[in-house]
């Protein structure tokens, strides 16, 4: 599998991308997925930003966001530390 690939309409994005940015191993990655403690959000760019998708992915502390052309080639990533502070959980869900 490429680190990012498009299949029926869906993303997938390889683990160990999702794990370095929220600073886990993949390991933990997939547990605290399973567990619901950590989350994802997909959109698709229009307009200008044709072509291009951004995926976030939260955690209790951190957020990490990557942004792929229509390849899976990654232009943007940047991750956000807030330390000891907690996100709210309205910044986990669409629109929050």
């Amino acid at each position: 599998m490429k680190p990012i690939e498009f299949e029926n309409g869906t993303v997938q994005i390889d683990a160990a991308i999702v794990a370095e940015g929220l600073g886990l191993t993949p390991s933990l990655l997939r547990q605290e997925m399973r567990a619901g403690r950590i989350t994802s959000l997909a959109e698709r760019g229009m307009d200008a930003d044709s072509g291009r998708h951004r995926l976030t992915f939260f955690s209790e502390y951190r957020r990490f966001r990557v942004v792929v052309d229509a390849t899976g080639a990654i232009i943007q990533r940047s991750a956000v530390d807030f330390g000891d502070a907690r996100l709210p959980r309205s910044v986990h869900k669409p629109g929050g």
